[in-house]
């Protein structure tokens, strides 16, 4: 079975995001389509937070560019830089298959997350 893919749109561009095989990541592509206000934070993501919870899995410190996460259960993280959060980590929700250079820029950006037709 082919994994769920999602569209990330914002005026700086857009891109596309495969999900993981996971539970937080089918209740996320449940509640779409979503407008997120995000936020820049540490020049390293994007961060904005998610209408409702998702559940909870296995977390993991470190990321790449282009990882989709979740940092609390409820906060959605864009990384457009690779490194390491602190403990206790974040839940991959998936992988941005697309150029996620667009977000590398300070200050705010309203993006919309929908599946892919």
């Amino acid at each position: 079975m082919a994994r769920e893919r999602i569209r990330i749109s914002s005026d700086w561009g857009e891109v596309t995001a495969d999900l993981a095989d996971n539970e937080p990541a089918k209740s996320l592509a449940q509640m779409l389509p979503l407008t997120i206000e995000m936020s820049d934070h540490l020049r390293q993501e994007k961060t904005g937070n998610l209408p409702s919870a998702l559940p909870e899995l296995a977390r993991q410190r470190d990321f790449s560019v282009g990882t989709l996460g979740l940092w609390s259960s409820d906060h959605l993280v864009i990384y457009y830089r690779s490194g390491r959060v602190p403990a206790p980590g974040i839940i991959v929700l998936g992988q941005v298959t697309g150029d996620v250079s667009i977000f590398d820029r300070p200050g705010p950006i309203a993006v919309r997350v929908e599946r892919t037709d």
